[in-house]
């Protein structure tokens, strides 16, 4: 199956080992085979990873990336379990990004590690205190 990816002018995209930057124009590429393939938006830095699902992510972006499971799986696992006990309402969305990954499925993997992300920033968002109206206003 062919994959078609349109890129903006300067959009980077990682295809296997090269990381690849368009010119300035957008660009359309037909990619066919099993590389690893991530676009720009969807890479995550050491330097970005600030939280911990996007620790996690991080982590199954690199066994994406590297198609080595075992060389990250003990990180992967630390983190998991961490987030499990900090926030009880993660297991759902560890538990199918671990599934996915037993099953070799990485990319899946990486979309639902997407979905915890924006499970945590509801999390977050709810954790934040209510601004209370000053009086006589």
């Amino acid at each position: 199956m062919t994959l078609k990816v349109e890129l903006k002018p300067g959009e980077r995209i990682i295809i296997g080992e090269s990381m690849i930057t368009n010119d300035d124009q957008r660009t359309r590429l037909y990619i066919e085979g099993n590389a690893p393939i991530l676009r720009e938006k969807d890479i995550l830095t050491i330097e970005s990873a600030n939280t911990p699902a996007k620790r996690i992510y991080l982590a199954v972006q690199l066994m994406y990336l590297s198609r080595e499971i075992n060389k990250f799986e003990d990180n992967y696992f630390s983190l998991v379990q961490d987030i499990m006990q900090a926030a009880p309402s993660t297991i759902p969305f560890v538990t199918r990004i671990s599934n996915h990954i037993l099953a070799d499925q990485l990319y899946k993997a990486l979309k639902e590690a997407r979905a915890l992300i924006e499970h945590e920033k509801k999390i977050f968002d709810s954790l934040k205190p209510t601004p209370v109206p000053a009086e006589g206003k």
